[in-house]
């Protein structure tokens, strides 16, 4: 804990708060989201939206190997900012929960009930010596018995509702412009191209149907339903 000249290092353990109360390895986990790629989610009182930027590491990369937007449950997506490795271990954890609860009760989970849990685990691992936070967000979406949904978790274990939000780098741009262009009363199309309008304003290249993906619930079928590459390509022809 102790550096060079006997100065006391505060960012080197996770179980020591800063004398302003600070925990600098749960906040350098924050800055490994906002590092992340961006990710968007807007709901309406019916239907709720996620889309995701894929980036490629290089050319050669096969695009549709980049997991970004993950089933959960039949009415239950997930969208990961930061590092993947972490988040693959939650997502593998949200599936297990939300099937254990339909054998237990015989009815698919409530999202907010879902969210709390996996909060509560980020939240253990800030809180423990020898181990790290979670360097990741979920971003949830659902359409559940309380209707649409969208929550997201941060490394601390903090979990809120939204009814749009974006997650990741050029996140403050993004959130800037749905604010101006948000409208609950939208049709499931208009948000779709309302999120990929705020990834296509926010970031430094060009958006094409390999380098994001969208995904939705509708408050008809409650299924969460990946958009195929031709429905993308669609959606950013229309931008």
């Amino acid at each position: 804990m102790f550096g060079g000249g006997g100065k006391i290092q505060y960012d080197r353990a996770l179980t020591v708060f800063s004398p302003e109360g600070r925990l600098y390895q749960v906040e350098y986990a924050l800055e490994a989201v906002r590092r992340g790629t961006l990710i968007v989610g807007i709901k309406t009182k019916t239907d709720v939206c996620l889309a995701a930027q894929i980036k490629l590491a290089s050319p050669l990369m096969e695009a549709e190997s980049i997991d970004k937007l993950f089933k959960i449950d039949d009415h239950i997506g997930c969208a990961i900012s930061g590092l993947h490795a972490d988040s693959r271990i939650l997502i593998n954890y949200s599936r297990v929960q939300s099937q254990s609860y339909r054998l237990t009760y015989d009815e698919p989970v409530k999202l907010r009930m879902l969210v709390k849990t996996i909060a509560d685990i980020k939240q253990m691992y800030t809180q423990h010596g020898g181990i790290r936070p979670f360097g990741c967000s979920l971003f949830f979406i659902a359409v559940d018995s309380d209707g649409p949904q969208i929550f997201t978790t941060s490394p601390s274990g903090i979990y809120r509702s939204f009814k749009a939000y974006a997650l990741g780098a050029g996140e403050a741009n993004a959130r800037e412009f749905i604010e101006k262009e948000y409208d609950p009363a939208m049709s499931l199309k208009e948000i779709q191209l309302l999120a990929m309008r705020a990834i296509k304003e926010s970031i430094d290249e060009e958006i094409t149907p390999d380098n994001v993906k969208c995904s939705y619930i509708s408050g008809e079928e409650k299924k969460f339903t990946m958009l195929s590459k031709s429905e993308v390509s669609e959606l950013v022809k229309g931008l």
